[in-house]
């Protein structure tokens, strides 16, 4: 078998944005209903490309069965010609006759290692070059076959990061005269303060290119010789746009992309000075990693983040670093750690002063996202023990909740997910369907990849309470939505 054997998916059900979403996920019971819905595959036939049993398929798209071995996966990529990249594997053994695209930018493999590349300004931009040239031509296929593997991590990652805490070097060379002004630049500023705001309301790629292009006109802005306040300012919007690209990148399930432009980002931020983004963009990959179960990476993320930003950062800031820290702890078992972390969180962000000097991009982290963000950690430790930890996260999120509406987005959503979830650990079956329908509402104004991730997680719950006419409609409303 090679790349020229005809598979059983038409190469379009492949590039529908919600196969590749639950893929990159290993959402299995997503992958196989969008396959029977876009692909017109029945179970049986899926079940005989995998190496499955009928009843397996059944179990696994009803969600009470997850697919966690790696040879099953192998066998799913191989029985339905998936690209191994789309899966987080390797090229599968019958990729290797796939016909080359002659018209193809160089992919992301081609680049040098970030790992690589000296901490100075020049090399920075290089890098911003490299980064944006091929994801604004590539088109939709390559690029997510290119950027879907997973995310780095361990000593890769970490050893990577020490240059943030060395002053930037500089080295001298011939450039182009630039003559951009203040003016222009507080334009860049403008438009990286709204792309930002998006991404934190609504999440998902859809604007993506747009950021990519701004951040491409920063770097060939950066590539000419501007004044030196010019160029700082430059810098920390690149570090902005960069860490807006990974958040959307992210959201959208393409983490190793993320993870490249969170290094541009904090490389950026490193060649502008601004120590206080530096520190916001390693808590952005601390998050990353808690989301891939590398809480031991993540907790040396915030490390590497408070160790560096230490004497610069507002208390707003700190809050936040130590929610992030909470969250590490947590995903640890370590209760007493987590309970320590988020005392200090609450401390320091009772402290800041609504008018006080900090960054605007921290302004969203307020009493309500507090609530959110410990509530949702709280959710984490009633998974091993509801009966001591559900109901206070229930409360936490509702307090949440209670400040603020649908206009606050993904968070809004994933929130009203997590109190679903509450409701089914602490054993309120009634009240946890009426969470859930409210749950897919706020979901359906969203394009986040990441609510829907968390909404197929709670599907499992709702299996197995088919006597509950409101459960078994929540049920279906979550099917609907992630089939869409």
């Amino acid at each position: 078998m090679d790349a020229t054997t005809p598979g059983l998916l038409a190469p379009d059900v492949l590039d529908r944005a919600d196969v590749q979403a639950a893929l990159i996920e290993h959402d299995f019971a997503a992958v196989f209903t969008l396959i029977k819905k876009w692909g017109g595959l029945s179970q049986n036939r899926i079940a005989s490309a995998c190496q499955l049993t009928p009843g397996k398929v059944s179990t696994i798209i009803s969600g009470s069965q997850r697919v966690a071995s790696f040879d099953v996966v192998c066998r799913i990529a191989d029985g339905l010609r998936i690209p191994g990249g789309l899966l987080g594997l390797a090229p599968r053994p019958w990729e290797s006759n796939r016909p080359a695209r002659q018209d193809r930018p160089d992919a992301p493999c081609d680049r040098p290692d970030a790992g690589e590349i000296p901490w100075r300004r020049d090399a920075t931009v290089d890098l911003a070059t490299h980064l944006t040239r091929s994801d604004l031509v590539m088109d939709r296929r390559d690029l997510t076959s290119a950027l879907a593997g997973a995310a780095v991590s361990g000593a890769a990652l970490l050893d990577s990061l020490e240059g943030w805490l060395v002053p930037a070097a500089t080295v001298p060379g011939q450039r182009r005269p630039g003559r951009l002004g203040m003016r222009e630049v507080e334009e860049l500023e403008t438009a990286a303060k709204a792309f930002r705001q998006w991404d934190h309301q609504y999440g998902g790629g859809l604007r993506g290119k747009a950021v990519l292009g701004q951040l491409a006109e920063v770097s060939g802005a950066l590539d000419e010789h501007q004044a030196p306040a010019v160029a700082e300012r430059l810098y920390r919007v690149m570090a902005q746009l960069a860490g807006t690209a990974a958040a959307m990148a992210w959201d959208s399930g393409l983490h190793r992309r993320a993870q490249d432009y969170y290094r541009l980002a904090l490389r950026a931020a490193h060649a502008g000075d601004d120590i206080v983004f530096g520190a916001n963009v390693l808590a952005g990959m601390a998050r990353q990693m808690l989301y891939r179960e590398r809480a031991d990476d993540a907790l040396q993320l915030i490390h590497l983040a408070q160790e560096g930003a230490r004497d610069v950062i507002g208390p707003r800031v700190r809050a936040m670093l130590h929610t992030r820290e909470a969250w590490a702890y947590a995903a640890q078992g370590r209760v007493a750690g987590f309970q320590r972390a988020s005392a200090k969180a609450a401390e320091d962000l009772a402290g800041a002063d609504a008018d006080g000097d900090e960054p605007y991009w921290i302004a969203y982290f307020d009493e309500a996202e507090l609530a959110g963000v410990t509530g949702g950690r709280l959710l984490d430790l009633a998974r091993a023990d509801p009966r001591r930890h559900a109901s206070q996260a229930a409360d936490k999120i509702r307090t949440a909740l209670a400040s603020r509406g649908p206009e606050a987005g993904r968070s809004h959503a994933l929130d009203r997910i997590g109190l679903a979830e509450c409701q089914f650990l602490a054993g309120d079956i009634q009240g946890a369907a009426t969470e859930t329908t409210l749950a897919v509402q706020a979901a359906r104004g969203t394009q986040s990849g990441r609510v829907r991730t968390q909404l197929g997680q709670l599907y499992p719950y709702t299996v197995g309470h088919s006597a509950s006419r409101p459960v078994r409609e929540a049920r279906d409303s979550i099917r609907d939505l992630l089939s869409s």
